[in-house]
Formats: structure tokens, C-alpha cells, sequence
């Protein structure tokens, strides 16, 4: 698995305690474009969220802390643009026609969702294993698995 530093990109093997540039934290590369390959209780999440089932694939840019998580699919597209550990309002207009107060932070190499607003409760975790994205949500447990394709 790739790594990146929360600063930007960086070489693993160029950082050392005596380097006068120190990489704070390494953290997953979630960049790639993500085909959902299974998911366990998404129509029963969707239907939480008042929503029509699709199978969405993610496109995920990330540089540093900074991503760009395209979730797309043929009914919808939905976009989110956030800095990890910075709080922003979450328009989730066309998913689920609500705003929220989201934030999403580190837990080790996971990334994990917290969403603040009229429900409580809602979010979800991603995290990577070998060549495979898993996301959990938190309000209906739905689990969903996607393959990675990745530029060279």
C-alpha cells in the first residue's frame, strides 16, 4: 500500500529523525478510481435515507489531507470536498435532501465520518485492504466493498 504524508506527498524511505523536513504522519493513499464490487445492506440503507438503489464506484483524489470523493453512479453523482480534521457544512442535496455539519478525521490508516445535523448518528468509516476500499455506515450498519483501479 502506498503512503502519503498528512503534509503532502512524500517518499517513505526520504524521512528520517535527523531530516530537517519530518513527515508528521503517514497515512493510506485513497487515491484511485473504486468499483463497487458487493455491499451488504445498502438497500436497506438507502432506504433509511429515503433514496432509489444504485451501485455507485468512487473516484478518490487526495493530496495530504486534502480529497475529492466522487461517488458516481447512473441514477446520481454526489460530491465531497473536505480537509480532514476541518469541519464543514454538508449539502447532501439529491442524496438525501438534507445539510449537516460534517467532520472527518484520522483513526489510524481509517477515515471516519462524523455528521451532525437533524439525525444523529449518521457518518461512516473507510479504510483500504490490499487492493479492496471498505466503507461501514454508521446509522444502518451497511457495508460496501469496491476493487481499486489505480493510474500508473
Amino acid at each position: 500500500m502506498k503512503s502519503i504524508c498528512s503534509q503532502g506527498n512524500c517518499d517513505v524511505g526520504s524521512f528520517s529523525s535527523n531530516s530537517s523536513e519530518e513527515c508528521l504522519k503517514m497515512t493510506a493513499d485513497y487515491s484511485g478510481y473504486w468499483k463497487m464490487i458487493s455491499n451488504e445492506n445498502f438497500e436497506e440503507y438507502l432506504k433509511a435515507l429515503d433514496c432509489h438503489p444504485v451501485k455507485p464506484d468512487k473516484d478518490i483524489t487526495q493530496d495530504g489531507d486534502h480529497f475529492i470523493i466522487k461517488t458516481l453512479s447512473t441514477f446520481r453523482n454526489y460530491n465531497m470536498d473536505f480537509v480532514v480534521g476541518q469541519e464543514f457544512e454538508e449539502d447532501l442535496s439529491g442524496v438525501d435532501d438534507r445539510k449537516c455539519m460534517t467532520t472527518i478525521t484520522w483513526d489510524g490508516d481509517r477515515l471516519v465520518c462524523v455528521q451532525k445535523g437533524e439525525i444523529e448518528g449518521r457518518g461512516w468509516t473507510h479504510w483500504i485492504e490490499g487492493d479492496e476500499l471498505h466503507l461501514v455506515g454508521h446509522y444502518c450498519v451497511e457495508k460496501e466493498h469496491f476493487k481499486g483501479t489505480f493510474p500508473c
